[in-house]
């Protein structure tokens, strides 16, 4: 190294800042706020799936398929089966999965608000994804999710669970 080079290091203001979010602060956050594209007055969960390199390669909320208005589909939860959202709702899981089209998932991280359910989960071991990090395990002993958590235990698929250190407050600008 030169001498020129060495000192001009010395004198360099080396205090880098020290509350920068982590990646999985960043992701969860990410997934918070890609869930407030959800039409659901019930329930809002985003998803963001990230490569080995921390690159995001899909975003997904819950919503009706592209094409299938949002106005002419059922946002219920009781009726028939064709008269309530879950005959119509694509899961944010499943959305970010979908929406990374060709991208590589194999070894990938999968963020998302709720932990998620049996069919989210089969579709995570299907493209090869490693992690799942969620916020919320609300349902955690309702069936669905029993099942969730067996198949994703059988294929190796580990899942953690991350509280945000961080609240976002999203507000009008007047």
């Amino acid at each position: 190294m030169s001498p020129l080079y060495k000192g001009a290091l010395n004198h360099m203001n080396n205090d880098k800042r020290q509350n920068a979010f982590s990646w999985d602060e960043t992701f969860m956050q990410i997934c918070r706020v890609i869930a407030q594209r959800s039409k659901d007055p019930n329930t809002q969960n985003g998803a963001c799936l990230v490569n080995e390199d921390n690159i995001i390669i899909g975003l997904g909320y819950n919503g009706f398929p592209r094409g299938c208005s949002d106005d002419d589909l059922p946002w219920g939860r009781d009726g028939e089966f064709c008269d309530k959202k879950y005959a119509y709702v694509v899961h944010a899981e499943e959305n970010a999965v979908l929406n990374s089209g060709a991208a590589d998932t194999r070894n990938a991280k999968l963020y998302c608000t709720l932990f998620p359910c049996n069919e989210c989960a089969k579709v995570t071991i299907q493209r090869g994804i490693k992690e799942l990090i969620y916020e919320s395990d609300k349902y955690h002993d309702d069936p669905v999710w029993l099942a969730s958590r067996k198949m994703l235990d059988m294929a190796g698929v580990k899942y953690r669970q991350y509280i945000p250190k961080n609240n976002l407050k999203f507000e009008e600008n007047k």
